[in-house]
């Protein structure tokens, strides 16, 4: 594995980064016009994210984004005219005009998983689906976002808890943007790193400074080599901020100005820009141009979704991803042995307490030998609790008490 990306790939990350960014001041923009339906979720200041741990895979893994991951499906193949006739309601959007989010998927050609609202619920999904892969002889790795938040669900700890024991090829991304909706993550976390939950799990995990995007991209090729050599799931921490509020509807006053302003320093458009130059990987002219690209590319599909039919009603009754009743049936790949779930990382031991060998009783010593509690008071012995418990050979009669009046 390469531990440098070239020239191109380091340009390619700078188009993906300020394509999403572009792309959703272009939205808000939209939605002040009040032409985009539903819900608008910023990723400003957390573009890095998306669009690195998105780079690191291969064509043939498979992610499910979450509604801050725009830069993960740009990444992915879609196309502004996607998410935005998606969000305008737009016949032409992936959906079809039935969805004024970003629930969209593409199951067939770009391996993308639709988000769903429940937070952590995509984790024990992709690690169904990793495992499926495995089932299938395909060695894919699949990849999820959550947020800082989101990992104080039930289900982030079902499913990752099901990851760890399948040692399913899947990869983790944790945004944590510092903010769950109005709380701070102090407030909802007693952890300083939230990567110290994989310990429970006995699973990798690893730190990474969300904004920096070639450190974001180099963690996350490195997890999904682990991964896919069938090592087990990877958690990754990317620590970043939340620069907007929960929507666009949020005005955040509950963000101390300071802080945001502290963050702004950070931004990873503006690190990533400087890289590229420190590292003479372009000039002025390269940059304009790319700036060039984007800005005709987004006013070309912003003309498109404009222009674009809603929805007739007659396709109301249509469903959006089936294409007719059918029989879904596997096609196997490997034989059964291999499909079993992997054995357990950990020796099982006896007795259950893991008592070391020399700790073990011997068989002779545990039949005279009586319980003691905690405290050092001898507990009675099994015989002499049996005698006492025994029922009493006489039968008690119950006394039953006259009826009221007699």
């Amino acid at each position: 594995m390469a531990e440098t990306l070239t020239r191109e790939q380091y340009l390619d990350l700078y188009y993906f980064m300020r394509l999403n960014r572009e792309l959703e001041e272009q939205m808000a923009r939209l939605f002040r016009q009040n032409k985009i339906l539903g819900g608008l979720y910023s990723s400003l200041g957390q573009e890095a994210i998306s669009v690195g741990t998105a780079f690191a895979l291969g064509p043939g893994d498979w992610i499910a984004p979450m509604i801050r991951n725009i830069g993960a499906l740009l990444v992915r193949g879609f196309k502004p005219r996607d998410i935005l006739t998606q969000h305008m309601a737009r016949y032409t959007s992936p959906t079809q005009g039935k969805d004024g989010t970003s629930h969209f998927a593409d199951l067939k050609t770009r391996h993308v998983v639709a988000p769903t609202s429940m937070l952590g619920d995509l984790i024990p999904v992709m690690t169904g689906v990793a495992m499926a892969g495995r089932y299938l002889g395909q060695n894919i790795v699949t990849m999820t976002w959550i947020g800082d938040g989101g990992t104080s669900t039930g289900v982030f700890h079902e499913g990752l808890n099901l990851a760890a024991v399948q040692k399913a090829p899947f990869v983790l991304i944790v945004e944590n943007n510092q903010w769950a909706y109005g709380t701070p993550v102090e407030r909802q976390v007693p952890l300083r790193y939230l990567a110290d939950r994989a310990k429970a799990y006995g699973i990798e995990s690893a730190i990474v400074d969300g904004n920096d995007v070639v450190a974001v991209e180099r963690t996350a090729r490195q997890a999904v080599a682990r991964a896919r050599a069938g090592n087990g799931p990877v958690l990754i921490e990317a620590k970043t901020m939340r620069m907007r509020g929960h929507a666009q509807h949020d005005a955040a006053d509950y963000v101390p100005p300071e802080t945001l302003e502290l963050w702004k320093q950070r931004d990873p458009l503006a690190r990533h820009e400087k890289f590229l130059s420190e590292n003479k990987f372009w000039d002025a002219k390269t940059k304009a141009e790319i700036d060039g690209r984007i800005a005709r590319e987004i006013q070309v599909d912003v003309d498109f979704a404009e222009n674009s039919p809603f929805p007739p009603p007659e396709s109301a009754n249509r469903g959006v991803y089936c294409e007719g009743c059918h029989a879904i049936e596997a096609d196997w790949k490997r034989s059964k042995e291999e499909v079993m779930p992997p054995r357990s990382s950990v020796k099982p031991e006896w007795p259950a307490m893991h008592l070391k060998p020399a700790e073990a009783p011997s068989k002779a010593a545990s039949k005279t030998m009586s319980a003691t509690s905690a405290n050092g008071v001898k507990q009675p012995s099994e015989k002499k609790i049996a005698e006492k418990t025994k029922p009493s050979k006489k039968t008690s009669r119950l006394r039953v008490p006259a009826k009221a009046g007699r």
